[in-house]
Formats: C-alpha cells, sequence, structure tokens
C-alpha cells in the first residue's frame, strides 16, 4: 500500500485517485500507509491518522504479519480493533484480503486466509477477497524481490479496487 520501491508517482492512492476520477468518482485520498506496516503498527497509529469526515477506509494491513509469522489470531485481533474504531465513526470500510502461501504450513494458511472472510462476515464489510489477484507471482508485475508489486503491478491493484469501490459505493 506504501509504494515500496516505487517513485511516489506510482503510489497506489494517486493512481487510484486517477482511476476514479475516470469512472466518474471525485475523491480526495489521504494515503495513511507506511511501508513494512503490521497490523499492530497501523492500530497503534490509527488514532492519529483518521480523521473525520472520511467516506471510505480502505484496510490493507496483514501482509506484512504474515510475511513475519505473526499468529493469525494476534493479526485478527488487531484488524478487528481498527475496524471497531473506523465504524464507530461511521466511516465504511472497504477491507483488502491476503493469503499466505502453503509454505506457512497448512494450519498457518487456513488460518491466515480465514481472517479477512471472517471480518468482512461479521462486520458486514466490502470484501476484495486477495487484492494482489492477477499481480502476485507475476514476474512482469512485481519488483525483483518478488513480493511487492512494480508500476504495473500497482496499476493493476488500482484498476481492480477502482471497479470495486465504483460497485459498492458510488
Amino acid at each position: 500500500m506504501a509504494g515500496y520501491g516505487l517513485d511516489p508517482e506510482f503510489h497506489l492512492h494517486h493512481l487510484l485517485q486517477s482511476d476514479l476520477a475516470n469512472l466518474g468518482i471525485t475523491s480526495t485520498i489521504t494515503n495513511a500507509s507506511v511501508s513494512g506496516d503490521t497490523s499492530n503498527m497501523g492500530l497503534n497509529r490509527l488514532e492519529w491518522s483518521l480523521e473525520e469526515g472520511y467516506d471510505l477506509f480502505v484496510l490493507g494491513l496483514g501482509a506484512n504479519d504474515m510475511l513475519r509469522g505473526i499468529e493469525p489470531e494476534i493479526t485478527k485481533l488487531n484488524l478487528e480493533k481498527i475496524i471497531k474504531n473506523v465504524q464507530s465513526k461511521n466511516i465504511s470500510i472497504l477491507i483488502l484480503g491476503m493469503q499466505a502461501p502453503s509454505s506457512y504450513g497448512e494450519e498457518y494458511q487456513k488460518n491466515f486466509n480465514e481472517i479477512y472472510f471472517d471480518l468482512s462476515n461479521k462486520y458486514n464489510l466490502i470484501l476484495m477477497p486477495f487484492y494482489l489477484e492477477g499481480v502476485a507471482l507475476n514476474p512482469d508485475l512485481n519488483l525483483e524481490d518478488g513480493k511487492h508489486p512494480n508500476e504495473k503491478g500497482i496499476a493493476k491493484i488500482s484498476k481492480n479496487l477502482s471497479n470495486i469501490i465504483k460497485k459498492n459505493y458510488n
């Protein structure tokens, strides 16, 4: 979400604002992401980054938790606290799901992958099940590290995300 390794003009919030405009949605996007953020880090700075008057909160945390092997239950609790806080301010939430690879073991993968579905059902959120859909594991859409989207990957994520926003919030 923070645009790791990319020039600022290719960060998701810039492309998303443009893609939304192309769909007829005027928006001002505040990028509160920080490269490397875990769900706990996002939770800890939520209060000072969340302002009144937002129409939509895009929650895209958890990937770094998974990369660090943080227990899925901890990630889920942190995300749940964020959701409750945002909903208490009457702000709609779009939650962006992530998927764990099988290399963490079947149990970890299952528990992690269920986080986003469980929370979207429990709190009646719109879910983008896997926000790296069509981007993950595609070398043409990722940086050399194979983990972070490049400019083309971010553009694809932005198009997918803007279409979900258009369909569900316009």
